[in-house]
């Protein structure tokens, strides 16, 4: 079991660390035609299912979307990774995203469990939704066109391999990848159901062109849907250090091989380079070699380890929830 601290006995942080925004934006050439192709491919589309990480619920959806794609069609929000966050904080979130974006089509999955209920929902309710919709030039057509988008790695081409293999039997055909970018064209409609015929386009993920609020790039950086050396990995796991602290979550002392909290990034990363042994060799002027804390690396481990779960469940988004009493479920939930 973790060490418990006192928060009240450190002065963290009050502010997000700073960083250029132009290291938060990414939007390569590759996403523009794929907006183009996605709003081409839109009349013979009959439901859009928006992906997103069900870490940052509210932050980094990119509204692009609303104005181009999902406002003409039945919409579904699917929010992944529902394994790596809060599970009692999820119906206050859809709760807020129904009040405020009028949005009413929530569903929370991790596509890596077969078993899922979200998963498990999506067939029926898309079914349902495309039934009861004006389908216009396709209300003769047998067969349901249902488009994937989001942002980068949030789990499109997983969700997909997991209905389809789920419904057809058969294994993964997308190709999956830890970072963003996997995805860089509208595929070939892959068919994921039989009665009825149900059909889905996966499509690269789309960010925003810039990114406004600096917080909401990195906490997109956290969650790699952006590429981590564009950011920084140092950079990356500082924000990570922030968060943490200014939520009361300590176990990365435990995990970074601390005595106590720190406030200061290269203090913990020279920490966890003693505890993983990470260290690389480097010349000096003389010509002599002599080894140094690999801090790079330590901060790709460091970052791993929230990606997959190992320094507690998070809701990033915490502070965004209408309901404030949230903050205080939030912190109890990690201690």
């Amino acid at each position: 079991m973790a060490t418990k601290f006192d928060a009240a006995l450190y002065n963290f942080r009050k502010k997000c660390p700073y960083i250029g925004k132009d290291l938060l934006r990414w939007f390569p050439g590759h996403m523009n035609k794929g907006l183009k192709q996605m709003q081409r491919k839109l009349k013979s589309v009959d439901c859009v299912i928006e992906v997103h990480d069900a870490r940052i619920p509210f932050s980094g959806r990119n509204p692009i979307f609303t104005s181009t794609i999902t406002g003409a069609k039945p919409h579904i929000l699917v929010f992944n990774k529902k394994d790596l966050t809060i599970p009692k904080l999820l119906p206050k979130v859809k709760d807020q995203l129904r009040e405020e974006e009028g949005i009413q089509n929530v569903v929370f999955t991790n596509c890596k469990d077969q078993s899922c209920r979200g998963l498990k929902s999506l067939r029926p309710l898309i079914v349902d939704l495309i039934k009861n919709s004006n389908r216009y030039n396709r209300s003769e057509e047998i067969d349901y066109n249902v488009m994937i988008i989001g942002v980068p790695n949030v789990g499109k081409s997983s969700l997909i391999n997991m209905l389809r293999s789920t419904y057809m039997h058969v294994r993964h055909a997308l190709p999956v990848g830890a970072v963003a970018g996997v995805t860089r064209s509208l595929m070939t409609k892959m068919k994921i159901n039989n009665n009825p015929k149900i059909f889905m386009f996966d499509t690269p993920g789309i960010l925003e062109p810039s990114v406004k609020d600096v917080e909401m790039g990195l906490k997109l950086a956290l969650c790699a849907s952006l590429q981590d050396h564009l950011v920084g990995e140092e950079a990356i796991a500082d924000y990570l250090l922030y968060w943490l602290n200014s939520h009361n979550n300590f176990k990365y002392v435990d995990y970074m091989g601390l005595l106590e909290p720190s406030d200061d990034i290269h203090k913990v990363l020279i920490s966890g380079a003693v505890k993983f042994n990470r260290v690389r060799t480097t010349r000096d002027f003389d010509g002599r070699t002599r080894t140094v804390p690999d801090v790079l690396e330590v901060a790709r481990v460091m970052i791993k380890a929230f990606r997959t779960g190992e320094l507690g469940k998070t809701l990033l988004d915490v502070d965004m929830l209408s309901h404030r009493e949230t903050k205080r479920e939030d912190e109890k939930a990690l201690s």
